[in-house]
C-alpha cells in the first residue's frame, strides 16, 4: 500500500477533476438576464436517474434509486440584475405508487458582474462543487431542494460558494431540534493556459443540530468538516485528452458540549488521479481515512456506519481504492446523458477475505427554457 501511495502522488505532479467526476452536464442554473428583462419564461428541467450500489459490507447499504424528477419553474426577469422564480419539485420512485415528492420552489437571485446572491431555493447538492467525502453526489437524488441564502462568485480565477441550508425549522414547543448546515466551497485557480490548469480548493461545511424552542432531551450538536488540497490538469492531444488529479486533506471535528459521536475528531486522505479520452474519463481514487465522521458526506467513506443492520458500528481506519469510469455527452440540444461505473475494494479487510463491490449510474438529463410573454418594449 505505501509503494500504492507513492506512486499515486507521484502521478499528481504530473497531472483537476471537477468533483472526483465531472458534474458539468448536471448542473442548472437560473441568473437574471439583461437581454431578457421584462420577460416572462418557463424553466424545465427533468433530472432521470438510476443509482445502483452493489454494496455488501457494514458501512453503507446496498440499494437502488430509480426514477424521474420534474421542476417546471416560472422565471420573471424583473431587471437586468434580478430575476424571480416560483416552481414546483416532483419526484416519482419507478416501482412505487403515486408521486414521492413534491416540494414548493420559490427564489429571489441577484446577479452583479461575477457575484450572485440568492434566497429561497439555493443551487444545491452537486452546484455546491464539494468532494464526496463532505457532500454525497446522491443527494442530488435524496436531498435535491435545498432552501437558505446563497453567495456566489464564479470568474475564472475564482468559484466561492458561501450558503446557509435551513434543514429544518421548529416551533415552539417542538418535540424535535432544528438543523441547520452551513458551507464554503472555494477554488482559486493559480494558473490557466494551454498546457497547465492548477487551483486550490478549500471546502468546509458546518452542521448544527440545536435550538431554544424545542422539548427533546437531546443534546446539542455542532459538527465541522473541511478539505483542503489542490486540483491539477494537463490538456494533451491525441486520444488522451487530459491528465488530471485532485486531492485533498480532509478534517473532522465535533465541537459539540455533549460527546454523542464514536469519534471526537478525524481527517482523510482522498486521493484522484486519472486521465480523459474520447471514450469517457477513467479515475483512480485512494480514500485513506481516520475517525472521519461526515453529516453530509458520502456513508462510504465514513468510520461510523449507517447500514440498516449495522447502524453504529465503527472502523477507525478506512482504506479503500477505486477505479472508477464515467461518460458525459450531450445527445441533442438541451438533452444530456451521464453514465458512471465505479468499482472498489475496501483494502481494511485482511486479505483472504477482500472482494470487489460497485455502483453503477445513468443519469438523463433535459433543461431548457421558454419565453412565454415578451417584454413590453417587444409587444
Amino acid at each position: 500500500m505505501k509503494k500504492y501511495l507513492i506512486f499515486l502522488f507521484f502521478l499528481s505532479n504530473f497531472n483537476d477533476s471537477v468533483a472526483q467526476i465531472s458534474t458539468d452536464s448536471l448542473e442548472y442554473r437560473i441568473r437574471p438576464d439583461s437581454l431578457k428583462t421584462g420577460e416572462l419564461h418557463l424553466s424545465v428541467q427533468s433530472f432521470n436517474f438510476m443509482r445502483n450500489y452493489e454494496y455488501f459490507n457494514k458501512i453503507q447499504d446496498g440499494y437502488t434509486l430509480f426514477g424521474t424528477q420534474l421542476e417546471p419553474q416560472l422565471v420573471y426577469y424583473a431587471h437586468p440584475r434580478l430575476a424571480v422564480t416560483a416552481g414546483v419539485h416532483l419526484q416519482k420512485d419507478f416501482g412505487a405508487k403515486g408521486i414521492y415528492r413534491t416540494l414548493p420552489l420559490f427564489s429571489i437571485k441577484y446577479q452583479n458582474g461575477h457575484t450572485t446572491l440568492i434566497n429561497g431555493v439555493l443551487e444545491g447538492n452537486i452546484h455546491h462543487r464539494m468532494a464526496e467525502p463532505l457532500f454525497d453526489f446522491e443527494k442530488r437524488i435524496t436531498e435535491p431542494v435545498e432552501y437558505g441564502t446563497q453567495f456566489i462568485i464564479n470568474k475564472n480565477s475564482l468559484f466561492l460558494d458561501a450558503f446557509i441550508n435551513w434543514k429544518r425549522m421548529i416551533y415552539k414547543p417542538s418535540p424535535v431540534q432544528e438543523q441547520i448546515l452551513g458551507g464554503l466551497s472555494a477554488d482559486f485557480r493559480l494558473i490557466r493556459n494551454s498546457k497547465i490548469d492548477l487551483s486550490i480548493p478549500l471546502q468546509l461545511t458546518v452542521f448544527h443540530q440545536g435550538g431554544q424552542i424545542d422539548i427533546t432531551p437531546e443534546p446539542l450538536q455542532t459538527l465541522v468538516n473541511t478539505a483542503l488540497g489542490f486540483k491539477l490538469k494537463i490538456p494533451l492531444t491525441g486520444f488522451v485528452n487530459a491528465v488530471r488529479s485532485e486531492n485533498y486533506l480532509m478534517g473532522f471535528n465535533d465541537f459539540s458540549f455533549t460527546d454523542v459521536q464514536a469519534f471526537s475528531k478525524g481527517h482523510g486522505w482522498y486521493l484522484n488521479t486519472g486521465i480523459d479520452t474520447h471514450y469517457g474519463s477513467l479515475i483512480g481514487t485512494y480514500w485513506n481515512g481516520m475517525s472521519f465522521i461526515s453529516s453530509n458526506g458520502m456513508p462510504l467513506y465514513q468510520s461510523v456506519s449507517q447500514h440498516i443492520d449495522h447502524a453504529g458500528f465503527t472502523e477507525k481506519n478506512r482504506k479503500l481504492i477505486m477505479l472508477r469510469y464515467s461518460y458525459q455527452k450531450q445527445l441533442i440540444p438541451n438533452l444530456y446523458l451521464d453514465f458512471r461505473f465505479e468499482p472498489f475494494m475496501d483494502m481494511g479487510r485482511p486479505a483472504g477475505t477482500r472482494k470487489i463491490e460497485f455502483s453503477n449510474s445513468s443519469f438523463l438529463v433535459y433543461k431548457q427554457s421558454f419565453r412565454l410573454l415578451k417584454s413590453k418594449a417587444e409587444r
